[in-house]
């Protein structure tokens, strides 16, 4: 194995974002030294470097979270002489470079726990902040409960991408990037024109929930 600096700060991310690409890869029963093989270091090197591997997987989990909140965020910024969807189009563009942080969080999804509640809320957080941009610039529809609204589509976009591996199973983990591809691939088409168009002709369905709510429930806010 190849040795390194223990005070390489360097070291220890390089050993983080490996751990990342093998538990996408292998699932969260992959063990220290698989990881360790990967990065082609000792096993005792990334004990040095975080403990145990519990505590790896929550740098890991960590770094994931941080970098989906500013991948998401930068998908959504309009810059000088852009639309608001070139950010959107530049990240399908990028994909195999989000290939490993987005097989993660699916890891994660299937794994259940604090780590994929924690995943949701903030991706609902997130959205609901952008949802809210979208309506005050015009370009996306207001709803009557924007909160609930940003849940359910996060919901329905992460259901969507566990339901395609589950029909679609990858034959191979490793390679993130044509699983995300492959994905896209299916979905972009109708996914987009469900966000542009929707489904029902008119607004009858609606109003009828509505009504319905209302006389069970209350008036809706």
């Amino acid at each position: 194995m190849r040795s390194m600096r223990a005070d390489d700060r360097t070291t220890r991310a390089r050993l983080r974002d490996t751990a990342i690409e093998v538990f996408a890869r292998d699932g969260f029963s992959a063990t220290v030294r698989a990881i360790a093989e990967s990065a082609h270091v000792s096993p005792a090197l990334v004990i040095h470097h975080f403990g145990s591997k519990e505590k790896l997987r929550a740098e890991c989990d960590a770094h994931v979270l941080r970098r989906t909140r500013e991948v998401n965020r930068a998908t959504v910024e309009t810059r000088p002489g852009a639309t608001a969807f070139d950010g959107m189009l530049a990240k399908m563009d990028s994909i195999d470079e989000d290939g490993p942080r987005i097989v993660y969080l699916i890891r994660s999804l299937q794994a259940g726990g604090d780590m994929a509640r924690a995943l949701l809320d903030h991706l609902a957080d997130d959205a609901e902040e952008t949802f809210r941009g979208g309506v005050a610039a015009g370009t996306i529809r207001p709803s009557r409960d924007e909160q609930a609204r940003a849940r359910y589509m996060v919901a329905q976009s992460m259901g969507a991408l566990l339901v395609d591996v589950v029909m679609h199973p990858p034959d191979d983990w490793s390679d993130a990037g044509a699983i995300l591809r492959s994905y896209l691939d299916r979905v972009v088409v109708p996914a987009t024109e469900m966000a542009v168009h929707g489904v029902m002709a008119d607004d009858s369905l609606l109003d009828a929930v509505l009504a319905y709510r209302e006389e069970h429930d209350g008036p809706t806010t």
